[in-house]
């Protein structure tokens, strides 16, 4: 079979198409890309879409180029999966996106004035509702991840106007959730704890500090990546440190470690 050529134009649309034949000669010859259903590729596409976040948060323009493109690739699959069952087409996907952008940007292809994002944000929540969406909360997946999903969930209550006005009465909600989960934890005393309340109050404490990170603009998934990544950078520059020496970690006393754990923050 003819290797097809790229396009010596270079535009999106004769791109896109390229990848369009590619993907049919993938499905009609090669075994793999035969046998793959849209259950099977699941699971692929999520792990694609976490790369594609490893690159924006490691700041790897190549990185990102390359699994966008990779992402790219599963959502023609997808699509000529479809086409096969007859439910839909690339151009159906690609016409159904388009026509939903228009219609959830009255500001821009209608009459509708907006003054801000905030606005945007509104009336994008009340055309969905008008689309048949029963909930304002209906369109978070269920299966995201609980940092993310908490997020998600406060952004979309704040499109129809349920929030708070300030900042500073979302951190003494912070404040009121933290001497909860301590009255709960029993954190002074040693007396047992009534786990399933402990853990309840732990909930709503996360869920407040994730509210008043999205006061301040702060995207609580992408800080808590950053601190993991920071840990992991420290703890192998002290398991590093630890083979120099010849010795094991679990052999170092927490001061041992202490010493090496200061100099990695300083690096």
């Amino acid at each position: 079979m003819a290797i097809i050529p790229p396009d010596t134009g270079l535009t999106p649309a004769t791109s896109f198409e390229r990848l369009l034949r590619i993907m049919d000669d993938l499905r009609e010859n090669c075994p793999w890309d035969m046998k793959q259903t849209m259950e099977s590729l699941r699971h692929l596409t999520i792990e694609e879409t976490y790369e594609l976040s490893d690159a924006i948060l490691s700041g790897d323009m190549q990185e990102v180029r390359k699994e966008l493109g990779d992402i790219m690739l599963h959502l023609v699959f997808y699509a000529r999966i479809g086409s096969e069952t007859k439910d839909f087409d690339i151009t159906q996907v690609l016409n159904g996106i388009c026509d939903k952008l228009i219609n959830r940007h009255p500001h821009i292809y209608s009459d509708t004035e907006v003054n801000d994002e905030a606005d945007v944000k509104r009336n994008w929540e009340k055309i969905k509702l008008k689309e048949g969406n029963k909930s304002v909360l209906g369109g978070v997946p269920a299966s995201l991840p609980a940092l993310v999903k908490a997020s998600r969930i406060q952004e979309k209550a704040r499109g129809i106007g349920f929030d708070w006005e300030r900042k500073e009465q979302v951190w003494e909600k912070v404040e009121e959730e933290l001497q909860e989960f301590k009255a709960e934890f029993n954190v002074v005393e040693n007396s047992s704890i009534d786990k399933e309340k402990a853990e309840g109050e732990f909930g709503d404490l996360l869920f407040s500090l994730i509210n008043y990170a999205r006061f301040i603009n702060i995207n609580p998934e992408d800080a808590l990546e950053k601190t993991n990544r920071k840990f992991i950078k420290r703890f192998q520059y002290l398991e590093g440190k630890a083979v120099e020496q010849g010795r094991a970690l679990q052999d170092m006393t927490l001061a041992e470690m202490d010493v090496f754990w200061n100099e990695a923050k300083k690096l």
